[in-house]
């Protein structure tokens, strides 16, 4: 594997990943496990578009999406804008679809790299309670190695791991372990931090402490957790990758936190002040799709936004064509690259 990229339809060479959205989901249930009893079938009612995405409409429809058909075509509209892969993370908790992630690979074109691991203790398989670190390195190693839920379908990083405030005993079980599976895989490892300003930093000590390869490691979300210059060139400068991963979420009317999200513009912004530090090899960027209602059919900007409106922002703002180059094609290619 060393050498290679894994996509769900197996190893390829890095040089094909090309342009690369390094954080979405394709087939997913981010519905609370507490309302899953609840209809999820259809699709979200477009008329209610800024009622859904901003919290003031709670529907499963939205936080459900398990159409092989829909994530074909969703996908094949990125192919089409020029874009090339996709890195997958519907993980342990979330209801992951490895077939499915090959079929709507064959079907749009797209490169599709698929995650592993575990999300949130509160999405979780409650058995995963008296699970033992070792219990959980293994399954990731096998995850990568073998194959992942019970199919011979093989995962290509590591994560998104999901971790909450308060940081709970048994999400840092599961980070323990799955840089024990860095390791000894050589893939990447990507992190879901918890919405509280200071856990990403908390996250760097943990990974130190326990012999993470910082420089292939993700820590997502940027975008909604970091607001000051101090906290993101502090953890520029441990050597983390910053993953900026919620282009194309403009509204201010965020669901999950009280905090002023920024749009993509102020996006581009905060990215050009790293970039003028030096630190243009550690910027990813994505779209982090979970709600159908961001998804094209539905009214929403879906995978191709990137491609079809944030690299033309990129070049009137200055970007030059190596720095999109590196963010896009050059940083995600490393990443995913097997050590």
């Amino acid at each position: 594997m060393r050498g290679k990229a894994q996509t769900v339809l197996g190893l390829v060479e890095p040089s094909i990943l090309g342009k690369t959205l390094m954080h979405e989901h394709l087939l997913w249930n981010v519905t609370r496990p507490d309302r899953r009893a609840m209809p999820a079938e259809g699709g979200p009612d477009a008329r209610q578009y800024f009622r859904i995405l901003t919290g003031d409409v709670i529907d499963p429809r939205d936080t459900t999406q398990r159409d092989r058909e829909l994530a074909a075509r969703e996908a094949e509209l990125m192919v089409r804008a020029g874009g090339s892969s996709i890195v997958e993370l519907t993980i342990g908790g979330l209801c992951p679809d490895p077939e499915g992630l090959a079929n709507v690979s064959q079907v749009s074109g797209a490169h599709i790299v698929m995650g592993c691991g575990h999300y949130v203790q509160d999405y979780q398989d409650p058995g995963n309670i008296d699970r033992s670190i070792d219990s959980f390195a293994q399954e990731m190693i096998d995850q990568v190695q073998l194959g992942a839920w019970g199919t011979s379908i093989r995962a290509g990083i590591i994560g998104e791991i999901g971790s909450q405030w308060p940081w709970t005993d048994l999400e840092k079980r599961v980070l323990k372990a799955a840089i024990m599976a860095q390791e000894e895989t050589g893939a990447s490892l990507t992190i879901h931090p918890s919405r509280h300003q200071d856990h990403p930093w908390m996250l760097v000590e943990f990974l130190r402490e326990n012999g993470a390869d910082l420089s292939r490691t993700i820590i997502d979300h940027i975008d909604r957790t970091i607001f000051d210059e101090d906290r993101l060139f502090r953890l520029a400068d441990s050597g983390v990758v910053l993953e900026w991963d919620l282009f194309g979420q403009e509204n201010t009317y965020y669901a999950h936190a009280n905090i002023d999200m920024p749009n993509d513009g102020m996006r581009l912004k905060t990215i050009r002040t790293l970039i003028d530090r030096g630190n243009v090899n550690q910027i990813v960027i994505s779209h982090d799709i979970c709600h159908v209602i961001r998804l094209a059919e539905f009214g929403g900007h879906g995978y191709a936004h990137i491609q079809e409106n944030v690299l033309p922002l990129m070049r009137r703002r200055g970007y030059s064509e190596a720095e999109i180059e590196t963010i896009m094609v050059g940083n995600p290619r490393r990443l995913l690259t097997f050590v």
